[in-house]
């Protein structure tokens, strides 16, 4: 327990610091090339749900065998290799950094760039369709990007991380790049990706609501530019007006903060969908939203870590 407290410390450090490099071969690209390889191979036959269900054992088994394999095999090299390594795997698992550095790229077009070069920055990080967002939309796409993966990429994957070290964090991170790859109501995934979607809902239930308690915290600290009474009062209204059980928790605590208006009519595939708002239209929403959904973000993250070490102490205590 004790290395595994110094590892997730130092992997929360790295992904502060250098978040995922381009350049490195990243263990979540190799499991989204495998569930591509698998949509091709298995989404293609007429029991398309069946298909989807195996397609989660496949995956998730092969993620837990792989990270296991490199965890022992680590620390029996030596003990100080093993927690360098799941210090690694840690930091591949947060993305902390990476959702501030592409949510930031967004804001830079919108203050310097065109109109264009926005929709195109806020395409790579959402997954709607950008070529009809007006400025407006841009900036609102990008902050409740920021706001909905603060749980999904950050709190979620950390918890598991802190539960079961980077085997439960991996095979969380290959639950949500199934539900991102293949979770949609379409033709071709309406069927076949059910089983993933409803995995991912199942593995961030819990995660989702207490990232919203930890970002309504997060709130009452950040400053002046955020309502901690307003995140709360909204948190209360609108958590639940969205069809996913999970993706309102802290949307809902992040408008409340801000005082915006999130959510409502999207455009997906060419296909109008029709969303409820999230949050009282206090005022216009601003490029300036998406900096402080991203200083939301990381208070709400520090907040975790926190109660995650403690936890962690505990349990050390505990034990010996």
């Amino acid at each position: 327990m004790l290395y595994h407290i110094i590892a997730f410390l130092i992997g929360y450090i790295l992904d502060l610091i250098v978040g995922d490099p381009m350049n490195f071969p990243h263990p979540i690209r190799l499991i989204g090339t495998l569930i591509g390889k698998l949509d091709k191979a298995l989404n293609k036959r007429r029991a398309r749900m069946l298909d989807g269900v195996l397609l989660c054992i496949i995956v998730v088994l092969a993620t837990a065998f792989a990270t296991t394999l490199v965890i022992v095999v680590s620390y029996k090299i030596h003990v100080a290799f093993g927690i360098a390594v799941e210090a690694i795997l840690t930091c591949y698992i947060l993305a902390a950094r990476s959702l501030q550095v592409e949510s930031m790229k967004v804001y830079k077009k919108l203050k310097s760039g065109t109109l264009e070069e926005a929709r195109y920055a806020v395409s790579m990080i959402v997954g709607r369709d950008t070529d009809v967002l007006d400025q407006e939309g841009v900036t609102k796409a990008a902050v409740e990007t920021v706001a909905e993966n603060t749980s999904d990429g950050v709190i979620a994957p950390m918890l598991y991380t802190v539960l079961g070290g980077p085997i439960l964090g991996f095979i969380y991170k290959a639950v949500n790049t199934m539900d991102s790859m293949v979770g949609y109501h379409n033709e071709k995934y309406e069927y076949f990706g059910k089983a993933a979607a409803r995995l991912d809902d199942i593995f961030n239930y819990i995660p989702s609501r207490l990232s919203a308690v930890f970002m309504i915290l997060a709130s009452y600290i950040c400053g002046k530019d955020y309502s901690g009474r307003e995140a709360v009062r909204i948190y209360k209204r609108d958590r639940n007006v969205t069809k996913s059980p999970n993706a309102g928790q802290t949307e809902s605590v992040c408008a409340g903060a801000l005082g915006i208006r999130l959510a409502g009519n999207a455009y997906y595939f060419g296909r109008l969908v029709e969303k409820p708002y999230i949050g009282d239209e206090g005022r216009s929403i601003e490029a300036e939203d998406i900096k402080r959904s991203c200083k939301l973000m990381y208070v709400t993250e520090l907040i975790t870590v926190l109660v995650s070490v403690l936890f962690m102490g505990i349990v050390l205590y505990i034990v010996r």
